[in-house]
């Protein structure tokens, strides 16, 4: 392995993704190590790094679940702490660039083929307009991307924990229940993962249920086998709300060339989600209806998209300490 050589990872709440850049600068030697399993990034780079044989590093673009602004950097969903100096000094790099992994995301939409994506729905993307992108995945993340002299510019924000707004009146009565329990319900409170176990409990109080403590993946597994209709009903609820956010993420972005969907759960949901009432919602904006429905949504189908962005990052940053 060359001494000169680049790393880009993804590193979220539940999986950190590595890749070491090829020639051509793509993402090549991809693995995948759960972040439970180190105390840290240090760790599990160098864990990496003893598995594909690359024994030094030049410079990395590091995508995280947490803002990345400052000095300290602490993810939003798992116990992961430390600091940018220290990351630099212990792993030998010239060049460390850190971003928040939804700014990598957004940054990987431009160059993401046709087989990359599933549409769902009607629409057609226009070349060079703004794109947006939110996914469910351990927490909610959201960015968006815009073209401007030349090049793309990725956003970098929180969108995640924004307050999440009911569009009838059962989703008013399930929020209403939320709010009692935690004063500020964001969207990732129930749209993520970590909140699928809430969201399924407070369906069941709604619609008058019985609550059976499961966990997000056997909430899905069970809306997929199509056996169990309070686990179908909350996947149906979780995808409307969903669909929600990413109409107002397409209105607030002007996002003409598309919104997508990233993270962890929907791709797992196939058909089921093309079918549930996002699309729907996502139009649903009233006198802005027609507006929405000329805008395509898509499904990320690559598992690693976010080391594509990153590896863009990267080479942009070419020359800058």
């Amino acid at each position: 392995m060359s001494p000169d050589a680049r790393l880009v990872a993804d590193i979220g709440g539940t999986r950190a993704r590595f890749a070491l850049l090829d020639r051509t600068g793509s993402p090549g030697l991809v693995r995948i190590l759960a972040v439970k399993d180190f105390p840290g990034p240090v760790e599990a780079i160098q864990a990496y790094l003893g598995e594909v044989g690359a024994p030094a590093l030049q410079a990395a673009a590091i995508a995280l679940a947490a803002p990345v602004h400052g000095e300290v950097i602490r993810l939003t969903n798992a116990a992961w702490t430390f600091s940018r100096d220290d990351l630099k000094s212990r792993l030998g790099l010239c060049r460390v660039l850190l971003l928040n992994d939804f700014t990598a995301l957004a940054l990987s939409l431009p160059h993401l083929d046709a087989a990359d994506l599933r549409q769902v729905g009607a629409g057609t993307s226009v070349e060079l307009a703004a794109k947006g992108v939110l996914g469910p995945g351990t927490g909610l993340g959201v960015s968006g991307v815009m073209f401007h002299r030349g090049g793309w510019l990725a956003l970098s924000g929180e969108g995640g924990h924004c307050s999440l707004a009911p569009a009838d009146e059962r989703e008013s009565a399930i929020l209403s229940l939320a709010w009692r329990e935690l004063g500020h319900v964001s969207a990732e409170r129930l749209l993520s993962g970590g909140g699928l176990p809430l969201l399924h409990r407070l369906v069941a109080a709604v619609d008058g249920r019985r609550d059976e403590p499961l966990s997000t993946a056997e909430i899905v597994s069970r809306a997929l086998s199509r056996q169990d209709v309070q686990c179908q009903a909350v996947i149906e609820t979780f995808c409307a709300m969903l669909g929600s956010m990413a109409g107002n993420l397409a209105l607030t972005l002007g996002a003409q060339g598309g919104v997508y969907v990233g993270g962890g759960i929907i791709p797992r949901l196939g058909e089921l989600f093309d079918h549930s009432p996002f699309r729907v919602r996502f139009e649903a904006k009233g006198r802005f209806g027609s507006y929405l429905a000329a805008i395509p949504t898509y499904v990320m189908l690559s598992p690693t998209p976010a080391l594509l962005g990153a590896a863009h990052a990267l080479a942009e940053s070419e020359g800058y300490p």
